[in-house]
């Protein structure tokens, strides 16, 4: 698998030059299949700036997963060049919750007082696939989903294929368990053994303590579950709106020294825009 970020940053989209390395787009991330084929998860600005780079490509088919319906991850949808394209084949799969969520959340999205574009005016194809709650196959792709500790719940991801795995959990809280939420040694067991897993780190413990049950972790929890679940590559993910690249860095930083000091072979990164991965 091929996986490329195109947002990480929480909440609302940012900008300035003290956002330039890890970017201010909100979240958005492409996985390549093996065959060539295209999974996007969320729909948060990012997918702008990959709809302006798929349309260059030529590419006609996609595969689409939300996590959730809070606008940070669906500000980008209405702006994804595709859809305005009658050639483009956009299949969404009904997570997180099975029957029409989906397709309720777009096309409330897409109408009158929120966008001046109506869904029954888009160009494309679009039909809607069985997803969750269970294993269901896109491609060469196993896709594993888990409910994720966030308020109105949600929906995290196990992307598998050939043996190799990449687990993406966005908004989920660690440190305290939101109506529908697991604990954390299931998303340990979840996580176990991952060749890359990304995971919600907006928050610094002093922070968090201002912030509890709002639905995301502190870096040094996501850490914890990095080395708990003996997973290879760590992404910091769902960067706080006011957190600027050096203090991304500082978090970074902090992060290798623990990492050092447990003498674990973990490799952490702060997953920020146009990142890509193997796995």
């Amino acid at each position: 698998m091929y996986i490329k970020c195109w947002g990480s940053r929480g909440s609302i989209p940012v900008s300035g030059p003290e956002y330039h390395k890890y970017g201010g787009d909100t979240t958005c991330i492409e996985i390549r299949t093996k065959n060539g084929e295209l999974i996007i998860v969320d729909a948060g600005t990012g997918m702008r700036r990959l709809g302006n780079q798929v349309t260059i490509e030529g590419c006609r088919l996609f595969h689409v997963l939300f996590t959730h319906s809070h606008w940070d991850h669906l500000l980008g949808f209405p702006f994804f060049k595709p859809l305005y394209n009658p050639e483009a084949d956009i299949q969404i799969y009904r997570c997180p919750f099975p029957g029409k969520f989906v397709e309720t959340i777009v096309t409330k999205m897409m109408s009158p007082p929120h966008f001046p574009v109506r869904y029954s005016d888009l160009r494309a194809q679009i039909t809607y696939q069985k997803g969750c709650p269970s294993d269901f196959q896109i491609d060469s792709v196993t896709v594993t989903p888990i409910a994720l500790s966030h308020p109105n719940s949600g929906c995290g991801y196990k992307f598998t294929e050939d043996g190799k795995s990449f687990v993406f959990l966005t908004d989920n809280e660690l440190g305290y368990t939101h109506p529908g939420g697991l604990k954390f040694k299931d998303y340990a067991a979840f996580c176990e053994g991952a060749d890359l897993l990304f995971h919600d780190a907006e928050y610094t413990p002093e922070e968090y303590a201002q912030s509890i049950e709002w639905g995301h972790s502190t870096y040094t929890d996501a850490l914890e579950l990095g080395l708990a679940a003996g997973v290879k590559r760590l992404g910091f993910f769902h960067h706080n709106r006011d957190r600027t690249d050096q203090g991304i860095d500082h978090i970074l930083s902090q992060t290798r020294n623990i990492i050092s000091e447990r003498k674990s072979g973990l490799i952490c990164y702060a997953v920020g825009r146009d990142m890509s991965f193997e796995v």
